[in-house]
């Protein structure tokens, strides 16, 4: 019996030019420390490489460590004044970023969420966790979302693994004392999102924002818009 909904959340509930996002992200950190000496693309680099190590990060540490531990090896004198600064431009800086997305909200977002949670079923973030979870909850804003609203939020400051890693999803189904066959996942991203399958959770794709790097049929899956993929979900629970 399916108790709770996993939902990605950039392409998904968010909708996100992610090109268009990254440019104005990248931009805006580097707006926050250029007074430090940074040359822009170093700088991006350095970010890139912290991100890398959160994507194999084994478990170990959390994610923040991870990526803190790589962006060091590149800026090894200034750990402790990054890490602060950074700390301002998540609590301070991202949430200003709404207008990055270049996509318009998903009006259908908020009531998604309120018609599983009146049925009764929890309702999980599982959003790639490379960002802290000011910022999660900044983008889920955005969408128009109450983070209070969801059991779970994944966050680079409580995970330590990162999609597609099978462990990362093992890790939000041991947190939350659920079952593979007690949830199903909502995500746009083939790779990502749709692994879920080989832990045998149900998934459903959204093609909206979708994102298919390996160019998979995705007739496979369930998928279509996010209002038809909404209708069939409340339909089938």
């Amino acid at each position: 019996m399916i108790k709770a909904v996993l939902f990605d959340l950039d392409g998904t509930l968010l909708p996100m030019n992610e090109d268009e996002f990254k440019k104005v992200y990248f931009g805006a950190v580097y707006n926050k420390v250029k007074h430090f000496g940074y040359k822009p693309e170093e700088l991006v680099n350095a970010i890139w490489y912290g991100t890398k190590a959160m994507y194999k990060n084994d478990g170990t540490v959390l994610n923040e460590e991870r990526f803190w531990e790589a962006f060091s090896t590149i800026y090894p004198e200034s750990r402790k004044r990054d890490e602060a600064y950074f700390n301002d431009f998540y609590n301070n800086d991202f949430p200003k970023l709404a207008f990055a997305c270049a996509m318009p909200i998903q009006p259908l977002a908020k009531e998604f969420v309120k018609a599983l949670k009146d049925k009764g079923y929890k309702v999980i973030i599982a959003s790639n966790p490379i960002f802290p979870i000011v910022a999660t909850k900044a983008r889920m804003i955005w969408a128009g979302l109450n983070p209070d609203d969801f059991i779970d939020i994944t966050a680079y400051n409580n995970s330590s693994f990162c999609k597609p890693n099978l462990k990362y999803y093992e890790m939000i189904l041991n947190r939350n004392n659920l079952k593979p066959d007690e949830v199903i996942m909502i995500g746009n991203d083939v790779r990502e999102d749709m692994v879920v399958n080989k832990l045998g959770i149900d998934s459903y794709l959204i093609t909206d924002c979708l994102l298919n790097p390996d160019n998979e049929d995705i007739n496979k899956y369930k998928h279509g818009s996010f209002e038809e993929i909404m209708n069939l979900v409340l339909k089938t629970l």
